[in-house]
């Protein structure tokens, strides 16, 4: 993925100006597919924002027990049909503990989407200073970043993570633990796009012309590189998040992630993976937000895509009008 995303040109939309922005929102309209996502996005942050006044309208929250709402006959499983679902609570109840499921699946979007978006932000952080760093140094600096990144690239996320996870004590915020520790692991692959990217725009003429005029480095690498890396970085970025939700879901579903009584969606599947048959909603919930979040968001990276370089699907236009032509 990382090298089809490393264009060999400066992208027609990353061009500065209200011009390129609104070239890219009219290319985006155009995708029904993306527009929709987006949607659904904005619904998802919106739910997430709004989780203390969404719970306090239900007169619930995410951590108080209902205990007189579990049958503990039957083991813990909920009082009444669909989970105890009612006009008290939407979605009902946990098994064993009674927490409104509810709140905790709103205030579970807020844990996931945050540090999805914090750990997205520190990779792209981290790659763009590293990849430009390397692309503009002496050879030296380029070989020992290059070979750097080659190392983190190589690292397994989530072995790296797990390890990371379990030698920090408790005491540490685990949300911002996790976000810090996946964007540290991560950024490899965003530093070896920029670095290409940068090596590519260096040759151009309006770079070269600054050079000569005696700009230095870091006013070049800011007023010349980083508007043409804009294109190649957003769109990395908007296919990252979806990724980092999956893993910080992944990490919490192996007990390393977000501790309770924080709610999280991974945490959510973690408890709920012996409670499928007698509590199917438990399970349901969180699965399907984490697949409509997911999906979305990575529906709406590749219209982002799209948009920032409209040639991929032109491209694919033109190859499907060649092949019509030629069985004609």
């Amino acid at each position: 993925m990382s090298e089809a995303l490393v264009a060999t040109e400066v992208p027609e939309a990353s061009a500065p100006g209200a011009s390129g922005a609104r070239q890219f929102w009219r290319r985006l309209r155009a995708q029904r597919a993306a527009m929709v996502a987006a949607a659904v996005v904005a619904l998802l942050v919106l739910v997430a924002l709004a989780a203390p006044l969404l719970t306090a309208i239900e007169g619930q929250d995410p951590t108080t027990y209902h205990p007189s709402l579990i049958d503990s006959a039957r083991g813990g499983v909920p009082v009444g049909p669909f989970g105890g679902a009612g006009a008290d609570h939407w979605l009902g109840v946990e098994p064993q503990t009674g927490r409104d499921l509810f709140a905790r699946l709103v205030y579970g979007a807020r844990v996931s989407l945050g540090v999805a978006l914090a750990a997205t932000a520190v990779q792209v952080a981290i790659g763009v200073a590293v990849g430009v760093a390397a692309a503009l140094g002496n050879r030296w600096v380029d070989q020992l970043l290059s070979r750097f990144t080659d190392i983190i690239v190589a690292l397994p996320l989530m072995i790296m993570a797990l390890a990371l996870l379990a030698i920090v004590p408790s005491s540490f915020p685990r949300p911002v633990l996790v976000a810090l520790v996946i964007g540290l692991v991560a950024w490899g692959n965003i530093a070896k796009i920029v670095r290409a990217q940068t090596l590519t725009l260096k040759g151009l003429d309006y770079v070269s012309a600054a050079r000569l005029s005696g700009w230095g480095t870091w006013r070049i690498a800011v007023r010349e590189l980083l508007p043409g890396l804009a294109a190649p970085v957003i769109t990395y970025a908007a296919l990252l998040i979806p990724a980092n939700i999956t893993v910080e879901a992944a990490l919490s579903f192996l007990g390393v992630g977000v501790k309770p009584p924080t709610p999280s969606w991974g945490q959510m599947l973690t408890a709920a993976d012996i409670w499928y048959q007698a509590a199917p909603q438990y399970l349901l919930l969180p699965a399907g937000a984490l697949f409509v979040t997911v999906l979305a968001l990575t529906v709406l990276g590749d219209g982002v895509r799209l948009a920032l370089d409209p040639r991929a699907a032109s491209r694919l236009r033109v190859g499907t009008g060649r092949r019509k032509e030629a069985k004609a």
